[in-house]
């Protein structure tokens, strides 16, 4: 498995999961294209990855408009030559009881992950035919065809089977172009998405409450994704396709 002189878009890629592809990425040989929504995050990334900034670039805003997708694929063809795989890995994450979504709650979910997914996709394919196939990997989710009683999840839980049905479909309707699609279904991950609706106190007491729901039992690392993420989109998962691959530390297998 190896990204030597490949290309790689991520989306999310400022922290977290995507940011450890990233690194992934840089250290064996291949150049990234981050994408994300705050620009001061990204810019330190992607002089903590690569100081040099030769096989790095940056792309701030929404992925949700397709304006951004297209310009992360004008980034990577005028700096890099070309576009090999692409990481969907944007994303936001809540718990909320259901009656208290609003609309524009579930807007948020859909457009981040759901057309954030679609566009991004719709931008990368064209340049990978032309380079005669590619890897997308997507980033779905254990919360897409699982229920938790104890995180209610029901508009990011939605969104993300979105992604799941997405792949299956790009996947048969790309087959032909060689290019490959699967994704990734994490369950409890220890990403900086937690902060967002925990304080820094809460995050620790509660995490590591969450060990013991995988028959591992450890919650995920974002190299555990990662290393799922970079098999899918390397030569070596070549007669792989439209695959949702869990990476959940045993959590749907069943129960101990």
């Amino acid at each position: 498995m190896s990204m030597d002189q490949k290309v790689v878009l991520i989306t999310g890629g400022g922290t977290g999961i995507g940011r450890e592809v990233a690194r992934a990425v840089l250290e064996q040989g291949g150049s990234v294209v981050i994408n994300g929504r705050r620009a001061d995050v990204l810019a330190a990334t992607a002089e903590e990855l690569d100081p040099t900034g030769e096989r790095i670039a940056t792309v701030a805003g929404s992925i949700a408009n397709p304006e951004v997708a297209q310009a992360m694929v004008k980034v990577a063809v005028d700096r890099f030559g070309r576009v090999d795989v692409l990481v969907n890995n944007a994303g936001i994450f809540k718990p909320q009881p259901f009656l208290e979504h609003g609309p524009d709650d579930l807007d948020r979910y859909l457009d981040i992950i759901v057309k954030g997914t679609f566009f991004a996709s719709q931008s990368a394919i064209p340049e990978m035919r032309k380079r005669g196939g590619g890897a997308i990997v997507n980033v779905g989710s254990m919360w897409a065809d699982h229920a938790v009683g104890a995180t209610p999840s029901s508009a990011y839980s939605a969104a993300k089977a979105g992604v799941h049905a997405l792949t299956r479909n790009l996947a048969i309707e790309f087959a032909a172009d060689n290019i490959r699609v699967n994704a990734v279904a994490p369950a409890v991950v220890e990403t900086p998405v937690y902060g967002t609706f925990l304080s820094e106190q809460e995050v620790t007491e509660v995490l590591p409450t969450f060990n013991a729901f995988h028959p591992i039992g450890r919650n995920g690392q974002p190299a555990d994704v990662s290393e799922a993420i970079l098999y899918l989109a390397g030569d070596g998962a070549g007669w792989v396709t439209g695959a949702v691959l869990p990476v959940d530390g045993g959590v749907t297998a069943g129960r101990g």
